[in-house]
């Protein structure tokens, strides 16, 4: 029999194990390691990468989760610096990366010719290209592993899509650095204040055509009131679909928010300008709240407003429990997630360390019970194998075909967290396929080298149900790195 053959019949059984529901793994059978380590660096990492379980043990559990919960006081190597400050765009601000990557005044956009256009269009390919890279690159090397996995965590619920048109893929980097990744471990309120602020949401969401009837600012396609960003903001963003509000909270909101535009080309570099001329000055009723009528100072009050509501408590809690403990998660936790939300006013980090310590956090009914997402497959499947110089279109061409390509969930709900999202039988068929090409190490730049199985179950820490390491076993040793790669165990956190 050929090997591909075989392969193919192998990942096929481990692909129906998945799909036919396989029980957790036996966790009595592992080797040299512990539960709780394994079920941290799933759950706070991008999964395991050489050498991590060792040294989560050496530091002790609550020592690893402590410092990730504090990313500044975290080295970065210096690999991943020197590879970062090669992207010269990620320290563009919103107004630069027009001006140098954007299009041309319409005039002068005229008398290019074909070759210059095409010229200009590879150039702003490069800023998309770039970001990816500084994401990929993040999450796979970074040791604030957390800090990665909460920046994934917020961008989606704070998403944007380079589908919206020309200006999101000018600005997807921007919006990351600017708007997320600083307040990925600390406050909501200034979380929600970066995101609502950032012209790529403004754009992406058109509030940037936000405009009052009737005011001195209606012209051309500024010419009324736009409630999508207002919508989005208390569905999505904080207080949940089911939070209380009513469809008038939604339009008083998105007079609120009148005015607040974008500048693409001048003023002080972050793109965002509040045009006086387009704002709806009015008092004003949100929530319940009289908001008097006056400029941007209304939208700072009603975020505020927003931040602080006990249903925005809840609807964060419930998404991070979801996210790190359960699909289904305990009304418990979440109810105790709200509370410490509240008591902190939204202090992120100290919503994190009580769910890291709940008993619910720690239960063995859930280790395992989250399937990866694709970007988390990827991403884990790379640090596992040592992925250190990756080869970004692969990876990025791996997740467009599994369904998540990186930027471009096109619905402002962002990518699903849940095992109902992702798993189905061809995602399995395409998932085992990628660990066979991860398992010739086409991950990593130059000569591909094929991935030491024993060396990948070893970082793994031996991690497999006894149906799984039985198939594993009797295979050839040539597909043992694919096999693991492609078992349920490494499909699931």
């Amino acid at each position: 029999m050929k090997k591909a053959s075989r392969y193919w019949i192998i990942s096929l059984l481990l692909g129906l194990i998945i799909l036919l529901g396989l029980p957790s793994p036996s966790y009595a059978d592992r080797q040299s390691i512990t539960t709780k380590t394994i079920h941290v660096l799933n759950r706070l990492s991008f999964g395991p990468k050489a050498g991590d379980i060792q040294r989560i043990q050496s530091m002790g559990i609550d020592n690893y989760i402590q410092s990730q919960l504090r990313p500044e006081t975290i080295r970065e190597s210096q690999q991943l610096t020197n590879e970062l400050s090669t992207l010269k765009t990620l320290y563009l601000n919103p107004v630069q990366l027009f001006n140098e990557y954007g299009p041309l005044p319409p005039k002068q956009e005229k008398q290019l010719t074909e070759k210059e256009r095409q010229a200009r269009n590879k150039r702003m390919r490069r800023i998309l290209n770039q970001a990816r890279k500084a994401n990929f690159f993040r999450a796979i090397s970074s040791n604030r592993q957390l800090q990665e996995v909460m920046v994934n965590f917020w961008f989606n619920h704070f998403n944007i899509s380079v589908s919206k048109g020309r200006p999101i893929r000018l600005w997807i980097g921007a919006y990351e650095r600017d708007a997320i990744r600083p307040y990925a471990l600390g406050n909501f309120r200034d979380l929600l204040g970066a995101t609502a602020y950032h012209p790529a949401m403004l754009f992406y969401l058109d509030n940037w055509l936000n405009t009052a009837p009737g005011s001195q600012g209606v012209r051309g396609r500024f010419k009324g009131l736009n409630e999508n960003y207002a919508r989005e903001l208390m569905e999505l963003h904080t207080m949940g679909v089911n939070g209380g509000y009513k469809q008038q909270d939604i339009i008083t909101l998105a007079k609120i928010f009148t005015g607040w535009g974008i500048q693409r080309r001048s003023g002080d570099g972050s793109g965002f300008k509040f045009y006086a001329n387009r704002h709806d000055n009015s008092d004003k009723i949100f929530l319940g709240i009289p908001i008097k009528g006056g400029g941007i100072e209304e939208g700072e009050k009603a975020l505020d407003i927003l931040a602080t509501h006990p249903s925005t408590a809840r609807f964060i809690s419930y998404k991070l429990a979801q996210y790190f403990v359960a699909d289904q998660p305990p009304e418990t936790l979440v109810n105790r997630l709200a509370k410490r939300f509240q008591e902190t006013n939204g202090n992120i980090r100290f919503v994190l360390e009580t769910l890291f310590s709940s008993s619910e956090f720690w239960s063995e009914k859930y280790y395992g019970s989250k399937f990866k997402t694709p970007y988390q497959y990827i991403i884990s499947a790379a640090r596992a194998t040592g992925t250190d110089k990756p080869r970004f279109g692969r990876i990025n061409g791996m997740l467009f075909q599994l369904g998540m390509p990186l930027y471009r969930c096109a619905t402002p709900d962002g990518y699903k967290n849940t095992k109902e999202a992702w798993l189905n039988p061809d995602a399995i068929m395409r998932r085992t396929s990628f660990a066979t090409i991860i398992s010739r190490g086409n991950l990593n730049q130059g000569k591909p080298t094929p991935i030491n199985h024993q060396q990948l179950s070893l970082t793994l820490g031996n991690n497999f149900s006894s149906k799984t390491q039985a198939v594993i076993s009797n295979s050839p040793n040539n597909l043992q790195a694919a096999l693991i790669l492609g078992s349920p165990e490494m499909m699931e956190k």
